[in-house]
């Protein structure tokens, strides 16, 4: 176990591949009432305990359990309900993937980040599709990770180091079956069809507005009009959501 500095607050498991650091919360978190409450999983015990520390000195975090491998992690998520889970991708038990994978199964709502020394675009890509908001490199410096937290809390995804074009193109030259037409298309209007496959394939609004000889205010008009009818907030999930639907045509 990893003790806590607070060692008459801990409400700990059975077990030592987890921790529980503060008593059970069940109320919904209000917007800014509270600290962000943050769950740890990473099977590097030294590594853990210092990003718990910095965790807690940053004002607005609550670092409320640890866990050392997937299925603790798992358990930890189904009995705290956190609001945000770092997720070591290379854990004993069950991987981060494997873990995010029964977390999605299960409905689990709480915002879920990777943690990875290195990953493949590959696994970005199955990380995004089982739900994760994005992925935190180890190496990258502490504010970073305060930012990710913040952003992905605000709804946003967080990646590092790739770009949404980058992701698209790999996803759309991964081998597996080929895909049919889908007969559902969300109430998008042919133009706004072709807006999407240029944001797949990574445009920017300057450049589909030259590709459609339209204006740039025109385009973030069909954007806006196309993210409201996706239920999507941001490129990278209009991306994901285009090629999971089959949206965008050769």
């Amino acid at each position: 176990m990893i003790p806590t500095s607070n060692a008459s607050s801990d409400t700990r498991m059975t077990g030592e591949s987890s921790t529980l650091r503060t008593p059970i919360v069940s109320h919904p978190r209000a917007q800014d009432s509270r600290p962000v409450r943050v769950l740890v999983a990473d099977d590097h015990q030294i590594f853990r305990a210092g990003l718990c520390k910095l965790l807690e000195s940053e004002p607005g975090f609550d670092v409320v359990g640890e866990a050392d491998d997937g299925a603790a992690a798992l358990a930890l998520v189904q009995r705290l309900n956190p609001d945000f889970l770092l997720l070591d991708l290379s854990m004993p038990k069950m991987s981060g993937l494997e873990t995010l994978n029964e977390l999605s199964a299960a409905g689990c709502k709480c915002h879920i980040v990777l943690l990875a020394a290195a990953i493949e675009k590959s696994q970005v890509l199955e990380a995004l599709r089982l739900g994760a908001r994005g992925v935190v490199l180890k190496d990258s410096a502490i504010g970073l990770l305060f930012k990710c937290i913040r952003t992905v809390m605000a709804g946003e995804y967080w990646l590092d180091r790739d770009s949404v074009a980058d992701l698209v193109l790999h996803l759309r030259q991964a081998p597996g079956p080929r895909a049919t037409p889908a007969k559902k298309t969300f109430r998008l209007t042919p133009r706004e069809l072709q807006v999407i496959s240029t944001v797949v394939a990574g445009y920017p609004n300057k450049e589909i507005a030259r590709r459609f000889s339209i204006s740039e205010d025109t385009v973030k008009h069909h954007l806006s009009s196309i993210f409201d009818k996706c239920g999507v907030s941001n490129r990278l999930e209009l991306a994901i959501f285009a090629i999971n639907h089959h949206l965008v045509r050769e």
